[in-house]
């Protein structure tokens, strides 16, 4: 049975992620796939497996508890949309910083476009903010709504 862009979008998040299975990256994000929306030193979308496993390698040292829950997950024909809850503990000194042994607890949403079992083009809208400030390295003032860090 051919895989479908929910079950490739479930697998990803659940065998990457919360596995810890990095053959994953090779066996489902295209050769020449595009993930927008994630961090990266110099702001621009990652390209290919070999980019994304630097992102993941980083992301999961910063936090190798990592667990990612799909809240709702919807489909139609090449297109996936998830809603994910995302919680770890920051264990690792990537991402810029020194571990901080806290805990996080965010949420975001992915759009997926998936074509032959692969992952095409991926959006990504995480509460990265949220992330930082729970982290005690970002601080928003709402009464005076300048950003310190």
């Amino acid at each position: 049975m051919p895989a479908t862009p929910e079950s490739v979008v479930r697998s990803w998040f659940d065998e990457l992620w919360n596995r810890g299975d990095e053959t994953t990256i090779d066996r489902l994000l295209h050769a020449d796939g595009v993930v927008h929306g994630l961090p990266t030193p110099d702001g621009r979308p990652i390209r290919g497996p070999i980019e994304f496993k630097r992102f993941y390698q980083a992301f999961r040292n910063a936090f190798p508890d990592i667990s990612v829950e799909l809240v709702h997950v919807l489909s139609q024909g090449e297109m996936v949309a998830a809603h994910c809850r995302v919680t770890g503990t920051h264990r690792g000194n990537t991402l810029g910083m020194a571990a901080t042994n806290k805990a996080v607890r965010f949420e975001g949403f992915v759009l997926a476009r998936i074509t032959d079992g692969q992952l095409i083009e991926g959006w990504n809208c995480f509460d990265f903010m949220g992330m930082y400030q729970q982290l005690g390295v970002l601080t928003l003032n709402v009464a005076n709504p300048s950003v310190s860090g």
